[in-house]
């Protein structure tokens, strides 16, 4: 229950966004981002808010610990459609967290992986992949390089 505790507290993030999606593109936005991070519900949870200052939107997550299952579901909204999209789930295993889920993208049913890595007391690395074959082949399409503000 205490894998995202390294989260809580303030964050400089460094994005790299990759801008066309299943197209074998290699085309990155690289722009910055800061991030607050703080714990809910005693400690089964934590909810983090990012500003994107250059792409003027804000983005939300929730991460709820489910204590049967002892593993993580992690939500996230964005400022520019106001949903709280379909979570992925999963646990830390050896210091790095993969969670997985189902999602769409522009219609059409995807996977999402969501990696959390190189985890210290002052940084952290998020990482973000989706398959539209079912998880055969992944696309990298969105990294976050967090350091503690």
């Amino acid at each position: 229950m205490n894998d995202f505790d390294f989260l809580h507290g303030s964050w400089t993030v460094v994005n790299r966004r990759l801008k066309t999606l299943f197209s074998g593109s290699d085309d990155w936005d690289v722009f910055p981002g800061t991030a607050t991070c703080r714990p809910i519900l005693g400690g089964g949870g934590n909810a983090d808010e990012i500003f994107f200052p250059e792409q003027g939107f804000h983005g939300f997550t929730l991460r709820l610990f489910d204590v049967d299952r002892k593993e993580w579901s992690i939500y996230w909204a964005s400022s520019r459609t106001g949903r709280l999209e379909p979570p992925v789930v999963g646990t830390f295993t050896g210091g790095r967290g993969d969670f997985y889920g189902d999602d769409t993208y522009e219609g059409r049913p995807i996977r999402a992986h969501f990696i959390w890595s190189d985890i210290t007391d002052t940084s952290a690395r998020w990482e973000q992949e989706f398959s539209a074959d079912g998880g055969k082949t992944w696309e990298s399409n969105w990294v976050m390089e967090l350091t503690r503000s």
